[in-house]
């Protein structure tokens, strides 16, 4: 009885081991033929095999599964520039390689042919290194950097001092040089020498003094004022521009701004500026002209009927041209949220490709750099733009009598290919009469 038990005991063990054999053997199998389908690139990791043990899980095959070796990297792009921007200049780098960055905050800039974009970080994590250098010409996707997710910030390590001491204490070699025997000078006798012409003087005043060329610099031109220059310049070889001047007394416009520039702040939060009221100007002298509203396409007139107003900002890296949109439809407060909105932007490098897109009509106001009077240049493809100069307090003639009057020069330069002389004035008429009497707007007459 006793040996039928232990016979039977170790068929049981038999079969157990030659099952566990026959797992092994198909796992073996299955493991090889996963390695030659999957293609061995530094992208995917070494699969690893476990062996079974009597009592392992017959699922536990891999110590892990697949994972990318770069799984700890992130890269960051050049992002979409907007449907009419193609590329852009790496102009500057925000950070270091060893930074600590958080996620969505910008690394680099960008700097297009209209506005200064930045690159993100898509993850939290430390700068590993930099792919594309400054100057470099990219395009949405380009690739600008690695930033690894679990380095730790580069930290500056300084070299002990001791280590310095034993190389500065020791006393620095004397090379010692071959010696010479010295001979006698030989005594020659003197020679008449004919006397040397004199050289000009290098101050003579025929010949002007340049300045050395250590004193002048040569940086590359930002993309920016490259398209600038290209534009003004297009705009010049294009148009047949001609500008035309009037002067406006500021007096009862300054005085309508004095007496409610509380209620107006109390009521809209914003303040009551002269530039709202120019808008508004220019709005209902578009309407009585629309030829100046409108622009040459070929060899069509395309009317607009509906008024967006370009206003110039000047920057520290150039001019740009936001656009107030639908300002046919706005209100003295809405205007002026507006432009304090765009200005904000200008400021500070935040305006996107759609602030500046479009415009029909552009006012620059040059008076608050204090210029008296000048000819602005036409913002292509507009058909005209009005110049706004400084306040000065100048004689006038007002009902027989000479006063000081807080006066301003206006200018309209205009393409005389679309607009006549005749329509030119009398837009610039229109304004004229509506900065002096701003009750004419609420008329409409």
């Amino acid at each position: 009885m006793a040996s039928r038990i232990a016979s039977g005991l170790l068929r049981r063990r038999a079969g157990a081991t030659l099952g566990l054999l026959r797992s092994y053997t198909h796992v073996r199998n299955y493991s090889s033929q996963l390695s030659a389908l999957i293609p061995a690139t530094s992208q995917c990791s070494k699969l690893t095999r476990r062996y079974y043990l009597p009592n392992a899980s017959p699922y536990q095959v891999w110590s892990r599964s697949f994972a990318s070796d770069n799984g700890d990297k992130v890269e960051a792009v050049v992002p979409f520039m907007g449907e009419s921007v193609t590329d852009g200049t790496l102009a500057t780098f925000l950070k270091k390689p060893g930074d600590r960055v958080e996620a969505d905050e910008p690394i680099a800039q960008i700097e297009t042919d209209k506005v200064t974009i930045d690159v993100a970080s898509p993850e939290a994590g430390v700068i590993e290194k930099f792919i594309a250098s400054e100057g470099d010409t990219v395009t949405p996707g380009t690739k600008v950097a690695v930033i690894s997710k679990s380095a730790q910030p580069a930290e500056t390590h300084v070299a002990p001092s001791e280590e310095a001491t034993p190389k500065e204490s020791s006393p620095p070699k004397v090379e010692e040089k071959p010696k010479v025997e010295e001979k006698a000078p030989k005594v020659e006798p003197p020679k008449m020498q004919a006397p040397k012409p004199t050289a000009p003087s290098k101050t003579s005043p025929s010949e002007p003094q340049l300045p050395p060329k250590e004193r002048e610099r040569r940086v590359p031109m930002p993309r920016l004022r490259k398209r600038i220059a290209n534009r003004l310049k297009d705009s010049q070889n294009t148009f047949a521009m001609l500008t035309t001047f009037n002067e406006v007394d500021m007096t009862n416009l300054m005085k309508l701004r004095s007496d409610y520039k509380d209620e107006f702040v109390s009521k809209h939060g914003v303040k009551l500026g002269l530039m709202s009221c120019f808008v508004k100007a220019a709005v209902s002298a578009l309407q009585n002209q629309p030829i100046v509203n409108a622009v040459i396409d070929g060899d069509d007139i395309i009317y607009r009927d509906y008024v967006d107003v370009s206003v110039a900002v000047g920057t520290s890296k150039g001019l740009v041209v936001p656009v107030i949109r639908d300002a046919d439809t706005m209100n003295f407060a809405d205007i002026e949220k507006g432009i304090n909105n765009l200005a904000k932007k200008a400021t500070e490098g935040a305006l996107s490709i759609d602030d500046m897109a479009g415009g029909t009509f552009t006012i620059s106001n040059g008076g608050v750099y204090g210029s008296l009077i000048s000819t602005p240049i036409i913002n292509p493809p507009q058909s005209a733009i009005l110049g706004m100069h400084s306040i000065v307090q100048r004689p006038v003639v007002v009902n027989g009598d000479i006063l000081a009057r807080p006066m301003m020069y206006l200018a309209l330069t205009y393409d005389h290919r679309l607009i006549d002389g005749r329509e030119a004035v009398f837009f610039l008429r229109r304004i004229k009469d509506v900065v002096e009497d701003p009750r004419r707007l609420l008329l409409d007459i």
